[in-house]
């Protein structure tokens, strides 16, 4: 693991393998752990950068807000120390919308996007509202607070089915710090919508969605695509691909970067 400062805040992140440069943005409550059994695939054709994002895992909090802006400036920064002018990127949920963030304002360093349970429109009205909610309710008990959010992003039928991972995925959920969640909910509640790159990004991207996510409505998230050309990809669960689809998610991940590196 190596370490970047960005704005008098440590960051995390580690870097394996060699050729084009793949960085992997995680979601809400993860870490970059959760790559970890996708790496040992991925680095045999790339040089890896998994981060952890603002306020998640190991790297520190920077102010009440984390917008989507300043968390792809800290990506930005961190890819420049590095010496890397181009890159693929792969963003889980909230990690998707860092990743768009970071194709508008730095459209040249980015070749392609996976979006991966993620979504290009902004929070709706009663979205926000609920991201207030949520706010408050971590204030009041930020552990009960992530124990009831993991769950629920499984779809209905892998709740019981995958309890062992759902009980792994809250234990690094909870080592993400009050602040860091307060943090991203209110970056997450006022981002801008982004569906106008799906339009007009010069970068290719695909979009990967869970036909059951209870975070996403499936139809609906979708339905931004249309007269685009980014590539849809479904799979048959919830916003938890990379445990629920696993298998199907490496093989697929294989098949759409295969042109990148």
């Amino acid at each position: 693991m190596a370490q970047f400062i960005f704005k008098n805040a440590k960051i995390n992140y580690s870097v394996v393998g060699n050729g084009v440069a793949l960085v992997l943005l995680h979601g809400f409550l993860e870490n970059k752990k959760m790559w970890n059994v996708f790496i040992p695939q991925l680095a045999k054709k790339f040089r890896i950068i998994s981060i952890d994002l603002l306020g998640h895992g190991t790297s520190d909090c920077l102010g009440y807000v984390h917008s989507m802006e300043t968390q792809a400036e800290m990506v930005f920064e961190l890819l420049s120390s590095l010496k890397i002018r181009n890159a693929v990127f792969i963003g889980h949920s909230m990690g998707g919308y860092v990743a768009l963030a970071f194709a508008e304002l730095y459209p040249k360093f980015i070749s392609k996007i996976v979006l991966l349970n993620s979504t290009a429109e902004a929070d709706s009205a009663e979205r926000k509202t609920n991201r207030d909610r949520a706010i408050a309710a971590v204030k009041q008990n930020a552990t009960t607070f992530v124990c009831l959010s993991i769950a629920n992003l499984f779809s209905e039928n892998n709740r019981k089915k995958l309890l062992s991972d759902i009980e792994n995925t809250k234990l690094e959920a909870l080592k993400t710090p009050t602040q860091g969640i307060i943090a991203a909910l209110e970056g997450m509640k006022i981002r801008k919508d982004r569906v106008f790159l799906l339009q007009k990004s010069t970068c290719e991207i695909t979009l990967i969605l869970g036909t059951q996510d209870p975070v996403l409505n499936y139809t609906t998230t979708k339905q931004q695509i249309e007269n685009t050309n980014v590539k849809l990809i479904s799979l048959s669960d919830g916003h938890m691909s990379w445990i629920e689809n696993q298998v199907e998610l490496k093989s697929i991940l294989e098949t759409e970067l295969v042109q990148c590196s």
